[in-house]
């Protein structure tokens, strides 16, 4: 169990996979929690569930690509809640059919770049104006970052995801403020559900195939969640700079 009782946690793409479960456990473990995404209706769906069980939830609609809408989300948390102790930077988009380098579309890699990369960053300096002494941020990266096994610009915005932790926990490590990295390997949500098999680069399945057990079960959304409240409570709190893999060992 992860204690983290009179926290206030920040969870972004907090509508449906990941951040809901993340949001609802979180929740469980006694944080108040802030919950943002585009689509206001599927966030008040997690809400709902969450106040059903007895746990403290607000919404903010937030385009994460938007500062405006960065900073927004983090003044919301404080005038309900007074503080943010946790940020988990989960929202993202993926692209379209893993096209490798040599196929990106101009136009949609500045889409993943400005969702994934650039509003993880805006959404890192927006809390750091709020956060003190023993505060967690927890960025959702992937094992894509790690191996490349992705499209290409999927695995640019994630590999740089894997930087800016390395690079956050290192500006920040005197003020004992935290960033780590989870890194989940395929991971059953409906955004990755949603992939249409025939707009997929063959080409690159197969190099990804190569290098991953495909025997290997897939994570859930809650087996990331879990990982992701170790990174968030004080029971990882000598942990900083720290990029760890969720896959059940399928690209070992």
């Amino acid at each position: 169990m992860c204690n983290l009782k009179g926290k206030t946690a920040v969870i972004t793409g907090g509508n449906s996979g990941v951040g809901a479960a993340t949001a609802m456990l979180f929740a469980k473990e006694g944080a108040n929690v802030v919950i943002s995404a585009r689509r206001q209706a599927a966030l008040d769906e997690v809400a709902e569930k969450i106040t059903a069980e007895g746990g403290n939830v607000i919404t903010v609609s937030t385009d994460i690509s938007k500062d405006e809408d960065c900073k927004a989300l983090m003044d919301a948390a404080i005038n309900k809640f007074g503080k943010i102790d946790i940020l988990v930077n989960n929202a993202g988009v993926l692209d379209t059919g893993l096209a490798p380098v040599d196929k990106f579309d101009d136009d949609e890699i500045q889409k993943v770049i400005s969702i994934n990369q650039v509003g993880t960053m805006q959404c890192i300096r927006a809390a750091l104006a709020h956060m003190s002494v023993g505060a967690s941020i927890v960025n959702v990266a992937s094992v894509a970052g790690v191996n490349g096994g992705g499209g290409a610009a999927y695995v640019s915005t994630k590999s740089a995801i894997i930087g800016i932790t390395k690079h956050t926990a290192l500006l920040l490590a005197d003020k004992y403020i935290r960033c780590n990295a989870i890194c989940p390997g395929t991971i059953v949500t409906p955004m990755t559900m949603n992939m249409k098999p025939e707009n997929l680069d063959m080409r690159m399945m197969g190099a990804m195939n190569k290098h991953n057990d495909l025997k290997i079960k897939p994570c859930m959304a809650e087996d990331v969640a879990n990982v992701i409240a170790f990174f968030a409570s004080d029971n990882s709190k000598s942990l900083t700079g720290q990029i760890i893999v969720s896959d059940f060992g399928a690209s070992l």
